[in-house]
């Protein structure tokens, strides 16, 4: 493994801890605050062509709905062992009542999701199709979404609800996807909290003194404004991100490059990938990160550990095709593997 010998004594130096902070993930209460949104997967075999038009017919063979967008940062928190509170907005439909239900049954406490009789849930359903013993491939992606902001009353309402979590939780995670639950009232109130991840594809400044940003790098580059494309505009690239946002730290996550945690006037910190060739599909893992982040964040740990955390649990749901989540005990695995390799 590419690994630098300072790293690798870091690492060895801090396994000991890593393991203990893994075993002691259930014990930390988050509350997330997000987009929350259905990721739903309807598969059928291609029968023939319609007569109708030149478009395929596909019999039915089963559809898979899963947490998405901010649902998916949820979602990872409780896997890995989290004592999670849900809050956002969905719509008075089925997806909304699936999504409920999909909480539920990983013990997600639901009293902060809102129901927004306007908008519909956020939902993206993929329709893919097969021959007989052939691939099955995508074929058309469906979106529904409003692009009108929430009555301003839910915004309040959900405001309210936050700050009546705040002396309950250990850490609050933002996770917005630009579909309109954080609106600045939101904002306001999850900022309130000691210790914020924020996980924001657009628009880091509406986040003013949050403890620290997960940005990748396109995110970033869009947030800077000028392409990262060198180590000397990369350091550059996390000052400028600090300085906009007034936040404690900035880890820039960087694909097949790793990772870099940035400080205010402190020297960048490098953590290199884990897992660059058994990547199959990258979507969500910066829910993954975000989740396993802000679990070692509220049990103390330093934004380098909590950061190589979240690097080794993204390692492992990017081997997994669609959006997925991981296990502390998974973790423990996929650490005790790297230390032996060292």
């Amino acid at each position: 493994m590419p690994f630098t010998s300072d790293f690798k004594t870091q690492l060895i130096s801090a396994s000991d801890r890593l393991f203990s902070l893994l075993d002691r993930f259930q014990q930390v209460r988050a509350l997330v605050v997000g987009d929350l949104t259905v990721d739903e997967f309807v598969t059928g075999q291609v029968e023939r062509l319609s007569r109708e038009a030149p478009v395929l017919i596909l019999r039915h063979e089963s559809t898979r709905q899963v947490p998405g967008g901010g649902a998916n940062a949820v979602y990872n928190l409780a896997a890995l062992g989290g004592q999670v509170k849900a809050v956002g907005l969905v719509g008075k439909d089925a997806q909304g009542q699936a999504l409920r239900q999909i909480f539920e049954a990983a013990q997600i406490d639901t009293t902060g999701i809102l129901v927004d009789g306007d908008r519909p849930t956020v939902t993206k359903t993929r329709i893919s199709g097969h021959a007989r013993q052939s691939v099955t491939q995508q074929i058309v992606r469906v979106d529904r979404k409003s692009d009108a902001l929430p009555p301003v009353d839910l915004q309040h309402q959900l405001a309210d609800y936050i700050r009546q979590q705040l002396d309950q939780v250990d850490v609050v995670v933002c996770s917005d996807y630009g579909d309109g639950t954080l609106t600045a009232p939101v904002i306001q109130a999850a900022l309130e909290h000691r210790l914020s991840v924020v996980d924001t594809q657009v628009d880091l400044h509406r986040y003013p003194g949050a403890t620290i940003f997960t940005p990748n790098l396109p995110e970033a580059e869009q947030a800077a404004g000028y392409a990262i494309a060198t180590p000397e505009r990369l350091q550059q690239a996390g000052q400028d991100l600090l300085q906009v946002t007034q936040a404690q730290y900035m880890l820039i996550t960087r694909g097949e490059e790793g990772m870099s945690l940035f400080a205010p006037k402190g020297a960048e910190q490098t953590i290199p990938a884990f897992n660059r060739t058994d990547v199959f599909d990258v979507t969500g893992a910066g829910d993954t990160v975000a989740a396993a982040l802000a679990l070692a964040l509220a049990l103390g740990a330093t934004p380098w550990e909590g950061a190589l955390l979240g690097n080794l649990a993204a390692s492992i749901v990017v081997r997994q095709f669609g959006t997925a989540t991981t296990t502390t005990d998974e973790l423990r695995v996929a650490l005790h593997d790297l230390l032996t390799a060292l």
